[in-house]
């Protein structure tokens, strides 16, 4: 682990639209490159009866209803009656949804191909859906997003290529982690954060897509202590190449990792779990424990692994999940399982995955 200390830069980039298919779309990007500002003219629905051919985030809001991030399509959300759909013609600012949070007011956050986006449940007193739009030229010099997280003091963490944003409820400001130099890539970088969380000290967690992750407390920053702690494949952490990070409900930090499979950090130590010993493939991109203390996470091509008392269960194709690129896993407050990826949107009944669709069944 090594120590470092904080500074801030701005992060001045070219922004590049492109809809991408695999787990974070890291790798994958389709021939139809654009820049934000020659925004594409998409259609509108899917062009199936599923809720888009690519889910990248489950969200379900205060009221129960749920909102899906499309790679396509924007904000999916179904109010318990149909699925309706915001982009760019609805005034939603952004096609691709890469995060979604909800922060202490109750308002929803959107991080997008096209910057940040807010939901705020008040602005509209008739009911119907007013964003708030935070461009990526006007605000962010460019960058397109790949996450973002509402914290317990009020802050929004946005992830974008070249680095992280923070907003305190008046300007976003770059956040400048302590990388070396390396920035290489077009709209994916080694300085790229998939994943942004807070653990039970208030400690704020980046992933990165090449420097492992870093831990940043808030309380250090204030007082100028060196207030970063970077965990890398020296100090155990299976790949540096880190997709997710979460805390379970036992104080033990997950990480999942693009090509080294699963790491947890348990009182200073790291365990990993990786092709050679416990699941089918190393990428790793989206870890989530349930309300029972089972810890879920994708391997691609293989669906999802529950982890629970050092037991792994897979479930994929003969389980009825036909997504190959599994990009979240979330757990309703109903206590139903959703999966969400490349394929569409499933949920575990019993021991078995169904579609959902447009058309359900919801219930």
């Amino acid at each position: 682990m090594k120590q470092v200390t904080l500074f801030l830069s701005a992060c001045i980039t070219i922004f590049i639209l492109t809809f991408c298919s695999s787990c974070k779309g890291q790798e994958k990007a389709s021939d139809n490159v654009q820049k934000s500002q020659e925004a594409p003219s998409m259609p509108d629905t899917p062009p199936d009866q599923q809720v888009a051919e690519y889910i990248r985030h489950i969200f379900q809001d205060k009221n129960g209803n749920f909102w899906f991030g499309t790679n396509g399509y924007g904000a999916a959300h179904y109010d318990q009656d149909s699925v309706s759909y915001y982009s760019i013609t609805q005034g939603f600012g952004g096609y691709q949804i890469t995060g979604i949070t909800e922060d202490l007011k109750e308002n929803i956050w959107f991080a997008t191909d096209q910057g940040v986006v807010k939901y705020d449940w008040s602005s509209n007193s008739d009911g119907s859906k007013k964003f708030t739009n935070y461009p990526s030229q006007q605000y962010f010099g460019g960058q397109r997003f790949w996450s973002i997280f509402a914290d317990s003091k009020g802050y929004i963490w946005a992830g974008a290529e070249k680095g992280i944003f923070r907003f305190d409820g008046f300007i976003w400001a770059p956040f400048e982690l302590p990388y070396p130099e390396d920035v290489s890539g077009d709209f994916i970088t080694s300085r790229t954060a998939w994943s942004i969380t807070e653990d039970r000290q208030g400690n704020i967690w980046f992933s990165t897509n090449g420097f492992g992750a870093f831990k940043y407390d808030p309380l250090k920053g204030l007082t100028g202590d060196q207030s970063f702690t970077q965990f890398s494949e020296d100090d155990g952490l299976t790949n540096n190449n880190v997709d997710v990070i979460i805390e379970d409900s036992k104080g033990n930090m997950w990480f999942g990792t693009r090509y080294g499979g699963v790491s947890r950090y348990e009182q200073g130590e790291f365990t990993n779990y990786t092709s050679k010993n416990s699941i089918g493939d190393d990428e790793v991109c989206i870890i989530y424990e349930d309300k029972a203390g089972n810890i879920w996470f994708s391997s691609e091509g293989f669906g999802v692994y529950r982890y629970s008392e050092d037991t792994f269960s897979n479930y994929s194709q003969d389980q009825g999940l036909s997504v190959r690129a599994v990009q979240d896993i979330f757990h309703d407050r109903e206590g139903r399982l959703w999966v969400g990826g490349g394929g569409g949107l499933y949920r575990l009944e019993g021991k078995t995955f169904i579609n959902v669709t447009r058309d359900g069944p919801w219930e």
